[in-house]
C-alpha cells in the first residue's frame, strides 16, 4: 500500500493516536462533578487522580524515550496504546478512590510511549521549514482530544453513567494501535540537510542539559502544565458550582471552547512559528511569549464575570485559551529544532518529565488543595457549620486565579528560551556540517 509510505499518512495516524491521547487522560476532568458526588471525594482528591497519571507518565518516559532513540518507534506507540487502552477501560471498574488511582497510574505507563516517539517520528519525516506546521497538526489532537472527552464523556456519564464513559472509552486506541503497526519507520535525521544518520555529540543524555534553550523550554512547560492541567480538571466543576450549569452543558461547553480554540490556537502557532522561524530561530518562541502575554488579561476576565454570565465568560475564554494553546507547536518544534535527530526521543522525555512533575502533578492537586482550603476558611469566616457547596463553589472560584498568575511568569520564562534557542540552533548546525565532513 503506497499510502502507508506517505509522510501526510504517518502524520495522520499520529494525530489520531494522539486525539485519544488526550480524550483518555482528559476523561477525569469531564467526570470528576458526578464522581465526588458519588464517593464523597474532596476536590483535592479530585486532583490526586488527576496527579495519579502524571506521576508515572513523566518517570516512565524517560526510560521509553531512551528505547525510542533506539528501537522501532512505530511498535512502540501500537504497545502504548494498547496498554492505556485496556487500563482506561478498566477504570470504569473501579471499586473506589484507590482502584481508581492504580488504574489512572497505569493510564499514565501507557500514553507515556506516545509523545517523545511520535515527536521523533515528526521530526524524522518533516524539515526545518515545515516542522512548526506537521507538529500543529500532531498537536491538533490535544485539542479536540480534550474537546471531545468533556462533551462526550459529559454526555455519556449523564446518560448512563461515570463508569459506562470510562469503558467506551478504551474500545477507539485498540484500532489506533493497529493502524500505528502498519507505518513504516522512517531512518534517523531522513529530513536534515547534513547526512549525519545516528550519530550524536559526546555525553550521556543528561549532557542535553547544558542546551539552554531546552531548560529553559522545559521550565517553560512545566508552568505552562501546572495551568493546563489545572483547567482541564475543575473548569467542568468551575462551570457547574459557579454558573449553575448541568454536567452534560458543562461538559459540551468546555468541550466547545477547548476543542476549537485549542484547535485554532494549535494551527496558528505552527503556521506563525514557521513563518518567523525563516527570520531567525527564536521567532517561533517570540509568538508563544507574546500571545501567553496576551492572554493573562482575558483569563481574569473570564473568572471575573458573575454568576450566570455564561454567554460573557466564554467571549473570554474563548481568546485566552486559544492564545494559552498558541504555545505547543512552537515549543515542541524547537526541541526537534537545537537537538540532533539520535536525541529527539530522550530531549522531549526529558522535557516531559520536568513538565510532568513539576507542572502536571501539581496542578490539578495544588488546585484541589488550594479550594479546599480557601472553601473552608470562606466557612469559618461565616461561622458555618460544615463546607456547603456554596463554600465550594467560592474556594474554587478563588483558587482558579492562580492560572493567570502563573501565566505571567511563563511567557517571561518563553521569552528567555526564545534567545537562548538562536545560539542553539546555530551549535547545532556547526556541529552536524562537520560530523558529516569527518
Amino acid at each position: 500500500m503506497r499510502a502507508l509510505s506517505r509522510p501526510g499518512w504517518t502524520l495522520f495516524v499520529l494525530f489520531l493516536l494522539n486525539t485519544l491521547n488526550f480524550f483518555d487522560r482528559t476523561l477525569l476532568g469531564a467526570l470528576a462533578e458526578p464522581l465526588r458526588r458519588e464517593w464523597g471525594l474532596t476536590d483535592a482528591q479530585i486532583g490526586w487522580l488527576g496527579t495519579a497519571f502524571t506521576l508515572l507518565y513523566a518517570v516512565v518516559g524517560l526510560p521509553l524515550g531512551r528505547l525510542a532513540d533506539t528501537w522501532r518507534r512505530t511498535t512502540l506507540l501500537a504497545a502504548g496504546a494498547i496498554l492505556w487502552s485496556a487500563m482506561t477501560a478498566l477504570s470504569g471498574l473501579a471499586s473506589g478512590f484507590r482502584a481508581l488511582f492504580a488504574a489512572r497510574m497505569a493510564v499514565g505507563v501507557g500514553e507515556a510511549a506516545c509523545a517523545p516517539a511520535a515527536t521523533s517520528l515528526v521530526g524524522d519525516l518533516f524539515p526545518f521549514e515545515r516542522r512548526g506546521r506537521a507538529t500543529a497538526l500532531f498537536m491538533l489532537g490535544l485539542p479536540l482530544g480534550v474537546g471531545a472527552s468533556y462533551a462526550i464523556g459529559g454526555a455519556v456519564a449523564q446518560a448512563w453513567g461515570w463508569r459506562t464513559a470510562f469503558l467506551l472509552a478504551g474500545l477507539p486506541g485498540l484500532v489506533a494501535a493497529a493502524l500505528c503497526l502498519g507505518l513504516p519507520e522512517p531512518s534517523r535525521g531522513a529530513s536534515e540537510p547534513h547526512a549525519i544518520g545516528a550519530r550524536r555529540r559526546p555525553g550521556s543524555a543528561l549532557a542535553l542539559l547544558r542546551t539552554p534553550s531546552l531548560v529553559w523550554i522545559t521550565v517553560a512547560g512545566a508552568i505552562h502544565n501546572f495551568n493546563m492541567y489545572a483547567l482541564g480538571t475543575f473548569v467542568p466543576a468551575f462551570l457547574v458550582r459557579h454558573h449553575g450549569l448541568s454536567v452534560r452543558d458543562a461538559g459540551a461547553l468546555s468541550g466547545l471552547v477547548f476543542g476549537v480554540s485549542g484547535g485554532l490556537g494549535i494551527m496558528l502557532g505552527g503556521w506563525a512559528g514557521d513563518r518567523l522561524a525563516a527570520r531567525g530561530t527564536s521567532g517561533r518562541l517570540m509568538v508563544s511569549a507574546a500571545a501567553l502575554a496576551v492572554s493573562v488579561p482575558l483569563m481574569v476576565l473570564f473568572l471575573a464575570q458573575p454568576r450566570g454570565a455564561v454567554a460573557a465568560a466564554m467571549t473570554f475564554a474563548c481568546p485566552a485559551l486559544l492564545l494559552l494553546y498558541l504555545y505547543y507547536a512552537p515549543a515542541y518544534a524547537t526541541i526537534q529544532d537545537v537537538v540532533e535527530p539520535s536525541r529527539r526521543a530522550i530531549a522531549m522525555a526529558l522535557y516531559f518529565c520536568g513538565m510532568y512533575v513539576l507542572g502536571a502533578s501539581l496542578g490539578p492537586v495544588g488546585t484541589g488543595v488550594l479550594s479546599d482550603h480557601l472553601a473552608a476558611r470562606a466557612a469559618a469566616a461565616a461561622d458555618a457549620a460544615q463546607v456547603t457547596e456554596t463554600f465550594r463553589e467560592q474556594g474554587l472560584h478563588q483558587a482558579m486565579y492562580l492560572v493567570p498568575f502563573l501565566t505571567a511568569l511563563l511567557a517571561l520564562t518563553v521569552w528567555a528560551a526564545a534567545r537562548a534557542a538562536v545560539r542553539d540552533r546555530s551549535a547545532l548546525r556547526a556541529w552536524m556540517r562537520e560530523a558529516q565532513a569527518s
